[in-house]
């Protein structure tokens, strides 16, 4: 490829990530935003957004599962095959509550992408994922963080839940704080977790459930 076409293909790419961070914001605030708003917020014309995407709905399918593919490489970044299994779950926790945070749109507020190959790309990925917090857990048990007779698949869950209100549940508690859920009678959004809220918040997901499933205290 030459010189002109990779800036042309990199120019394309940080066009489509600058729509789709905009979409994020402005959906987040206004779930029935139209794509014209998403354009304004993005600073381009709504030629360039509906160049880039055929509809709303493939806007943010192809969020959905950017979100997801952010999720995979933040767990992946977290070693769960090869770190100690409690450092691998807690760098996991952490580096999926930042993914979450600021995807908040894309991973809550809609259901499975309404596109057929997105939606299988979503689900790829989300059981990709899903095998490899299976793979921290089995070498917690191995080494006896987690009691092992613990049911895996229980545990398992037990900590998606966990991992879901963490995320969840702290947004909505921030939002109400200022406002409502979507940012009070100003519209904006509530503030994003520092560092300091994300540490608390994955601390407080794994003392919750090592407490609960854990060998020892």
């Amino acid at each position: 490829m030459s010189t002109t076409g990779r800036k042309l293909r990199a120019d394309a790419e940080r066009s489509v990530r600058t729509i789709m961070e905009a979409a994020e914001r402005v959906l987040s605030e206004n779930p029935g935003a139209t794509m014209e708003q998403i354009a304004e917020a993005a600073g381009v014309s709504r030629t360039t957004i509906h160049r880039r995407f055929a509809s709303r709905e493939a806007l943010i399918d192809i969020m959905t599962v950017a979100a997801w593919k952010e999720i995979a490489e933040a767990v992946d970044a977290a070693r769960p095959s090869t770190a100690p299994p409690q450092v691998a779950m807690y760098q996991a926790t952490a580096n999926v509550l930042r993914v979450k945070s600021g995807w908040r749109f894309a991973l809550t507020s809609q259901g499975p992408p309404s596109g057929e190959r997105a939606r299988a790309e979503a689900a790829r990925i989300e059981a990709d994922t899903i095998g490899k917090c299976d793979i921290a857990i089995r070498r917690a048990q191995q080494e006896g963080v987690i009691r092992p007779d613990a049911d895996p698949l229980w545990v398992r869950r037990v900590y998606l839940a966990l991992l879901t209100e963490a995320a969840h549940g702290a947004y909505a508690g921030r939002a109400g704080a200022h406002g409502g859920a979507h940012g009070g009678a100003h519209g904006g959004a509530a503030p994003a977790e520092t560092e300091a809220d994300i540490d608390e918040l994955a601390t407080r997901v794994m003392d919750t459930l090592l407490r609960g499933v854990g060998a020892g205290s």
